[in-house]
């Protein structure tokens, strides 16, 4: 990490929210440190200094409105509220509070990288390095399919179209970045990772039996998403990739 990143601190008990969104956050560049609760934030506060806070609302051990309030006095970081509601009335008393932006649960995480390179701006602590761009959009070719990153959808030699959701797009984009390898569990949550992604533990196993069915229906090759006891899963086929 770049000694002059921009340093976040994520405050937020949700784990499926906490971990991956550090994970997000860091491939911008980002030095990112965090807790699940106020006990936690305060302890960090001692030890370091950081650019951003990105505060949950609800933590169990602390209103996230009342501990803004404590910010302004304690620390220099800028902070970002994170909560679930959206009355306008909680935005403006988050706000009063002190907040420097207020983003509701849930949202697009790119939004909030932008939010938080506007808030570094604001306070003229941005990064030199500009933001990083999204990957540009490919078009795979593997087996007798076709698949458009991006789209979510997997074309068949004969134009018929299977549609993916969300996280069965993202695996097989994963894997088809990756072909003949084997990624184990904790890799494949790493690669596909999004704030309050389901993602997790044994959850992955059944998003790729999901799309293995999805993939069964190859001319070529009917295992192309296969099993290695005790390693993880790879992608038996040959992949040519193209510009979208």
């Amino acid at each position: 990490m770049n000694p002059s990143s921009p340093r976040l601190l994520v405050v937020d008990d949700h784990r499926k929210i906490r971990e991956p969104l550090a994970i997000y956050l860091r491939r911008f560049g980002f030095d990112v440190r965090t807790t699940e609760d106020a006990a936690g934030m305060w302890a960090l506060l001692k030890q370091d200094s950081f650019d951003v806070l990105i505060l949950d609302v609800m933590l169990p051990d602390g209103d996230g409105f009342e501990l803004c309030r404590a910010l302004a006095h304690k620390s220099a970081a800028a902070v970002i509220l994170l909560t679930a509601r959206d009355a306008c009335a909680d935005r403006v008393q988050g706000l009063d509070a002190g907040a420097d932006d207020y983003v509701v649960k849930p949202f697009e995480p790119r939004e909030l990288v932008a939010r938080i390179h506007s808030v570094l701006r604001r306070r003229g602590t941005s990064s030199d390095a500009p933001p990083a761009m999204p990957a540009p959009l490919r078009r795979f070719e593997f087996a007798d399919l076709s698949f458009r990153s991006g789209c979510n959808t997997l074309t068949r030699r004969d134009q018929s179209q299977v549609r993916l959701s969300t996280v069965e797009g993202r695996l097989l984009e994963v894997f088809l970045e990756h072909p003949n390898t084997v990624l184990g569990r904790e890799r494949l949550i790493e690669l596909t990772s999004r704030p309050g992604s389901d993602l997790f533990d044994r959850a992955i196993d059944r998003q790729i039996s999901r799309l293995r069915r999805k993939l069964a229906d190859s001319a070529l090759q009917p295992t192309l998403l296969q099993t290695v006891w005790g390693g993880g899963y790879r992608l038996a086929a040959n992949v040519v990739q193209y510009p979208a």
